[in-house]
């Protein structure tokens, strides 16, 4: 055989092989390992960051240790640009400071930043390459809509809050703080905003942001902070956006659970709108300084009759006040004692002191005790498991952090 005919076959050969060794070998994964020197410059500087907190020893961080992987690969070839979209892992028995810091209890959790910021709302979606890679996309959605005119700002639905912002230009630095708070509220309200002409009218004192609430007769509220301060926006529209009493339904059951605070909820039915306006100024004129210590919600009676009859309560006797201390259930004797002056902040302080769990086991606390004389009206009893606890977190999807001492 000639020479000639034998390279023109190798090189075929080595191209075949070229080919196949460039579609077998894995793309190198994007995932970024953070520590204590690099995270805080790595998240600051990152629109979003997807982040694993993962321990090496739990089955379910090592099954989603390749999905996250191939989702990152996935997400950089959409999001080139390393500052857009980051993908990132925490070791938290290496670095059990930084778990610390972000009250990390279950192993794997994916928390979502926005420019540092850790949002309240984790990933809880489907583990796998498409849920993951989809969730980023959602998240890279403007969440900015631009108006087209004022009049589209006087018809806008009023059934949820809105932010409208009026700015000269949009390459503004006071929209850019806009758009920031925007992104970290973007479950929260609604977000609109005009720019040049359009905006004239509304712009007599120069640039501005307008809350409406929800509401056709409730007034707006006109943001009077410096625009470009991020940190007074952000703190003005957080106020405005995430109301005092939250709904809990089974979508968020789980999140609000793991905030580890009791739960004060207000069960009505889901046209009673006047029991949850009384329990609302209610709360804000008792409760605003327990805000921290207890959940402030309200439930739709219809969808949880499961926690109303561990309480032995059904729709029909609604409106039902009641705290979930996350072992126990108490009700409120009277919903229509909510507005006597002190008596829902005394139900929640009777919590705190551990009275409510003691009156139940053993009837109301004595008032005149002679020491070594039993009160005759001790009765064992025990009062209703907790209803929500069991919206906590699956074991049969996480492990948590206690289960380590436990191998």
């Amino acid at each position: 055989m000639k020479l000639s005919a034998v390279i023109p076959s190798l090189e075929i050969h080595c191209f075949t092989i070229l080919l196949v060794t460039w579609f077998s070998t894995p793309v190198r994964s994007e995932v970024i390992t953070l520590d204590g020197g690099n995270i805080d410059d790595i998240l600051n500087n990152a629109g979003v960051a997807l982040v694993n907190f993962y321990a090496d020893w739990c089955r379910f961080s090592q099954m989603l240790h390749p999905i996250f992987e191939e989702g990152s690969n996935v997400v950089r070839e959409e999001f080139p640009d390393t500052k857009q979209v980051v993908f990132a892992r925490v070791d938290c028995d290496q670095h059990s400071d930084i778990a610390q810091r972000y009250r990390i209890s279950k192993y794997p959790t994916l928390k979502l930043f926005r420019n540092g910021m850790m949002m309240k709302r984790e990933y809880r979606g489907q583990r796998s390459v498409s849920a993951i890679a989809d969730f980023i996309r959602q998240q890279k959605v403007d969440p900015v809509k631009e108006l087209q005119s004022l009049e589209e700002a006087t018809s806008i639905d009023r059934s949820r809050r809105t932010i409208i912002g009026y700015f000269e230009r949009k390459d503004s630095e006071n929209y850019s703080t806009f758009e920031k708070v925007a992104n970290i509220l973007r479950d929260d309200c609604v977000f609109l905003a005009t720019f040049g002409e359009i905006s004239k009218p509304e712009r007599f004192s120069g640039d501005n942001m307008i809350y409406k609430p929800i509401g056709e007769s409730v007034p707006d509220m006109v943001y009077l902070g410096s625009l470009t301060n991020f940190d007074l926006s952000h703190a003005w529209a957080q106020d405005k956006c995430v109301p005092l009493v939250r709904e809990i339904t089974f979508e968020n059951g789980e999140e609000l659970t793991e905030e580890g605070i009791p739960f004060l909820i207000l069960f009505h039915l889901k046209e009673d709108h006047e029991s949850l306006e009384r329990f609302q100024q209610e709360v804000a004129r008792q409760l605003i300084s327990e805000k921290g210590s207890i959940n402030f919600l309200h439930a739709d009676c219809d969808k949880f009759r499961h926690p109303l009859l561990h309480i032995q309560k059904t729709p029909a006797d609604c409106p039902v006040i009641a705290i979930d201390s996350f072992r126990h259930m108490y009700v409120f004797p009277e919903f229509s004692d909510l507005t006597v002056p002190g008596k829902l902040r005394q139900f929640v302080l009777d919590l705190h002191s551990g009275k409510l769990h003691r009156e139940f086991h053993h009837g109301p606390d004595p008032t005149d005790t002679t020491p070594g004389q039993e009160d005759s009206r001790v009765v064992q009893s025990s009062p209703p498991e907790s209803s929500f606890q069991k919206l906590a977190p699956s074991e049969t999807r996480y492990t948590f952090a206690r289960d380590r001492d436990e191998l």
